[in-house]
């Protein structure tokens, strides 16, 4: 099974944090629309990161004059770094979409009385 269609269990993301407060919100979150579109900001964030990270390796590289070339390149090569990092964070990635994601709810937790 790929990691990237496993369910999301915000509670243990949350209780990772050691804080009542996100352990709280994760409580009232859990399965509901408000907890997969936090969820879904987290990986678009880790995402553009990555992209972003990834960008500076395929800078320099020389393009073949058969197959490549041209003012397009670049900006298809931009657009295939931000899928890289679009699969990556899909697939399970680094961590930083648990790590925001817990900070959004713990944000969340202190906004809400």
């Amino acid at each position: 099974m790929d990691i990237g269609t496993l369910p999301v269990d915000l509670a243990h993301i949350a209780r990772s944090a050691g804080d009542a407060a996100s352990e709280r919100a994760a409580d009232r979150l859990t399965g509901s629309e408000d907890a997969r579109a936090l969820r879904q900001a987290a990986e678009d964030f880790e995402a553009v990161f990555l992209g972003q990270m990834l960008a500076p390796m395929f800078a320099g590289l020389e393009t073949n004059d058969y197959f490549g070339g041209g003012p397009g390149e670049d900006v298809y090569r931009s657009l295939l770094v931000e899928e890289y990092g679009k699969a990556i964070a899909r697939s399970g990635g680094v961590g930083i979409a648990d790590a925001v994601e817990r900070e959004l709810l713990r944000l969340q937790e202190v906004a809400s009385p």
